[in-house]
């Protein structure tokens, strides 16, 4: 039931009034904030069904005219992610984190809430939509999309389109269990590297798997960056300085890192290369030393969705699931060194991460406190394999003859 219109006193000079206004059938609250440079009073109106609704929107407004925060009254929460998003970002990568921020917020976040006025937002508004996503999301998706609306708010906020961030009050709440990554054993590593063998993607898997290198980091690779033979005492290694990352910038400080490379490896970036050549030249172009590593049939850079494609057929061919993706390679590097006994700061140092705990907490599979170096540890581990190879490349060699 509606509050019944009654008289009131009359207000004194320069108070707030609220009184009904039968042609609008609305209350009205007229709101005094003094006089404009130009000595006209300045006396906006509210309106409202009812008293208590109209005194909210008179305090709501004193508070933008403290905080000098005029919110637009048509400003919706889709309007706020989207400048975020458009302007906030300037420096990111596009397809890495503006795209997946866009994703996300496609699809969680502005169908849902998008078309409330940002001013109006609630916590309870932000808590009944997380609530309502986390029957179909993982925990950590929830955290980014809260981060995706909290970050959206803040630039509101900057750019004095919002008086305050309701985000901030609330809390992700737990959602699905998340998918854990993986790492393959011994056997299932070398079924996938056997499998590979005959496709364009091996180099790239063998040195994914045996270096720990990110796919990111593999993409970008370069071959000045490659250095095959031993100089001045130096051994064969690959130096990871950059990434598919917004101005070609590692994941972090410690990601930049020079990595030994076991000679199984070597090998295979050495038929690689020559491989490399042949086809460049029976295409007319030309071969740089400076050019990338791995590239698709026309020579353009390599991008996750081409890598993930022939990834998932090669895991098929080796006789696992297609569940598998490229990145679980370098957890496969992790858990394949510790089983073999690498200390854990060792493994630290060789995947670029910036603590051991990143290492621990979210790689290591197994711990094994053993001492012996990364790249003849992943020799040791694959020789056997290597040298049942070349038996049998033999043993058929004989057989023809």
């Amino acid at each position: 039931m509606s509050e019944t219109p009654k008289r009131s006193q009359r207000a004194g000079h320069g108070a707030d009034t609220i009184y009904w206004d039968p042609a609008k059938k609305s209350y009205v609250g007229a709101v005094s904030l003094g006089y404009a440079p130009n000595g006209k009073r300045r006396r906006p109106k509210v309106y409202g069904k009812t008293k208590t609704e109209v005194r909210q929107k008179i305090r709501d407004l004193k508070k933008e005219v403290q905080t000098g925060v005029k919110a637009p009254a048509n400003y919706t929460v889709a309007d706020a992610v989207n400048d975020w998003l458009e302007r906030g970002l300037k420096g990111r990568d596009e397809k890495g984190t503006i795209g997946k921020n866009r994703s996300m917020a496609n699809k969680h976040l502005i169908p849902f809430i998008g078309k409330a006025k940002l001013k109006e937002l609630s916590a309870d508004d932000v808590d009944d939509w997380l609530d309502d996503r986390a029957e179909f999301l993982a925990t950590r998706s929830l955290r980014d999309l809260l981060a995706i609306l909290r970050r959206s708010i803040a630039h509101a906020q900057r750019r004095d389109k919002a008086a305050r961030n309701v985000a901030l009050l609330v809390t992700a709440p737990e959602g699905r269990p998340g998918r854990p990554s993986k790492a393959l054993n011994l056997e299932q590593a070398k079924a996938v590297l056997i499998a590979a063998r005959p496709s364009r993607l091996y180099a790239y898997l063998v040195l994914s798997l045996l270096s720990g290198v990110r796919t990111e980091e593999a993409r970008p690779l370069t071959w000045d960056h490659v250095f095959l033979e031993t100089k001045d005492g130096i051994p064969p290694h690959v130096a990871v300085w950059r990434s598919v990352r917004k101005h070609g910038e590692t994941k972090t400080r410690k990601s930049r890192r020079t990595i030994a490379l076991p000679k199984q490896v070597v090998d295979v970036l050495e038929e690689h290369m020559r491989w490399q050549k042949r086809e460049r030249a029976a295409r007319g172009m030309e071969w740089s030393p400076t050019g990338r590593v791995f590239t698709t049939r026309s020579g353009e850079p390599l991008d996750a969705a081409n890598v993930r494609r022939d990834f998932k057929a090669i895991v098929k061919k080796a006789g696992l699931k297609p569940e598998w993706t490229p990145r679980e390679l370098r957890h496969s590097f992790v858990s394949l060194l510790s089983d073999h006994g690498i200390p854990l700061e060792r493994i630290a140092l060789l995947v670029g991460h910036s603590s051991q705990a990143t290492t621990e907490a979210v790689y290591r599979k197994q711990l094994r406190p053993v001492i012996t170096q990364g790249a003849e540890a992943m020799d040791d581990i694959f020789a056997e394999d290597q040298e049942g190879e070349e038996t049998e490349a033999d043993e058929e060699g004989d057989a023809v003859a």
